[in-house]
């Protein structure tokens, strides 16, 4: 299977590698008619993984994580068609979550909790 192949339109189509200016590999996917469609990963230069998630039509959609350099995860969260939906919790780099709370079509909505680095509750807002 070829990889970073184009139709005949010139579109992006197949199984698709994006690479960092220095060669290694900065993502890799699929295109669909030219947008990024399903099941992406993409890198750190040392070539762990920096964030995983899903496409549709091009835009994020699905649940998405993401990961610090050290390897601990950052953030996570869902999107529809591009947009921040349902829970979404982010984490201090000692691993212990920073906040967490949901988003209703791309704005935070109800009871957001953050938390200090030892985890304990620092504050709640309501949206």
């Amino acid at each position: 299977m070829e990889i970073n192949a184009v139709d005949a339109q010139q579109r992006p189509t197949g199984l698709w590698e994006e690479y960092f200016s220095d060669g290694k590999i900065a993502g890799r996917g699929r295109y669909e008619g030219g947008e990024k469609q399903g099941a992406w990963t993409y890198f750190l230069r040392n070539g762990d993984v920096k964030a995983t998630g899903d496409y549709a039509a091009g835009e994020l959609h699905g649940s998405w994580v993401w990961y610090r350099a050290t390897g601990g995860l950052m953030q996570e969260g869902a999107f529809d068609h591009g947009v921040q939906t349902g829970r979404w919790r982010r984490y201090h780099a000692t691993g212990e979550m920073l906040d967490d709370g949901e988003y209703v079509d791309g704005t935070k909505a109800g009871e957001w909790h953050t938390f200090a680095s030892d985890g304990s509750l620092r504050s709640t807002k309501s949206h």
